[in-house]
């Protein structure tokens, strides 16, 4: 008895140390709610919609402490719909980040793996109120169908200096024929400070084939946010030069990974612009101890032949429960120019018509 007791002491000494040099950690959220879409071909569309606010997912993440300020760390994230228990991609698992790194409290962070583009973090985090979500999402207009997530990335991120930082990502293409065909390079810098968050973001992607030398998608975006304690407010500008730069959200891939325009509306939609721009204004609002209200408007200028223009307004409100729990609604409404094809989606997907409204309730964990 007395060799187990000093057997079992001495095993939760040695658990006892290894919990405090390393942990791992199950997080997610769980998001549902109705959608009523408005203007579409195929009419009107009343659906129960699963991460309409923020994408349901549930993640493992976990870092180890090496010791000298030094840590190894990764992420598994897999989505999900709540509407109907299957994955969001089928045939995949971890599909929204896979990625292992070490990280530097001197030297920065280095990361290898399938995970987010600095330009749609500068979108999601910087630029939108609706931070990608709800009907006001700023992706509707934003070209970021290719520009969310890449896979065999290498990502550095800085260490924050006086409240600047900067992160630069190269993704592989991973062909035979090639280094150029399906290789992307991304970067960003931000600074970072009390009531302001401020970042410029620049992404380019080789449209390359094995046969043809096609020049490349090139992505320019800048934005700021000011926080004035009764409202923050946002704005941003983005930059679209070259084939396949300006690829709606709700473009159809192709298995070759090439897109395809969508016809939404009753109308045959408007070619990809290969020279466009997008403005946003928008701002936050709290009411009340727990209550939030988001308001935006986007503008999408076709500077080529097809002149596709869009606009958009959206509005839309979130109440907290708890710091973990919180309802919503929004509303946003497109308006197509020149047979531009944009249709108002939300965070998990991109839509059938030019207006919708959504209520839900959000978890996370």
């Amino acid at each position: 008895m007395k060799k187990t007791l000093i057997t079992l002491a001495v095993l939760a000494a040695a658990t006892g140390v290894a919990q405090a040099q390393s942990s791992v950690v199950i997080y997610g959220t769980v998001d549902a709610g109705f959608v009523s879409e408005r203007g579409g071909v195929n009419g009107n569309v009343n659906k129960l919609d699963s991460g309409v606010a923020s994408a349901s997912r549930i993640g493992f993440k976990g870092t180890e402490d090496l010791g000298s300020g030094l840590s190894a760390l990764f992420v598994l994230e897999s989505g999900f719909g709540v509407d109907n228990g299957t994955q969001d991609k089928a045939g995949s698992i971890f599909n929204r980040q896979s990625y292992i790194g070490l990280s530097s409290k001197t030297a920065g962070t280095l990361t290898l793996g399938r995970q987010y583009t600095p330009w749609y973090n500068t979108l999601s985090k910087v630029a939108d109120p609706f931070a990608v979500g709800y009907a006001g999402s700023a992706k509707n207009l934003f070209p970021s169908k290719a520009l969310t997530r890449t896979s065999n990335t290498v990502l550095y991120t800085s260490p924050n200096f006086n409240g600047f930082d900067a992160d630069v990502a190269y993704t592989f293409g991973e062909k035979a024929e090639s280094n150029k065909i399906g290789r992307q390079i991304g970067a960003s810098v931000g600074y970072s400070n009390g009531p302001l968050n401020a970042r410029v973001a620049y992404n380019t992607t080789s449209n390359d084939t094995a046969n043809t030398e096609a020049g490349s998608a090139r992505n320019w975006l800048a934005a700021a946010n000011y926080d004035f304690a009764v409202a923050k407010a946002y704005i941003a500008y983005g930059s679209n030069k070259g084939n396949n730069s300006a690829v709606a959200n709700n473009a159809k891939e192709n298995a070759d990974g090439t897109f395809s325009t969508v016809n939404s509306f009753n109308y045959n939609t408007a070619a990809y612009s290969n020279d466009s721009n997008n403005i946003l204004v928008g701002a936050t609002v709290p009411v009340g101890p727990a209550g939030t209200v988001m308001a935006s408007f986007i503008r999408t200028n076709d500077k080529a032949r097809t002149n596709a223009d869009a606009d958009q307004w959206a509005v839309g409100y979130s109440y907290a429960l708890s710091k973990r729990t919180s309802t919503y609604a929004s509303y946003a409404k497109i308006k197509n120019k020149n047979n531009a094809g944009y249709t108002v989606g939300n965070n998990s997907n991109v839509g059938t018509g030019d207006k919708a409204f959504n209520v839900g309730v959000r978890h996370s964990f």
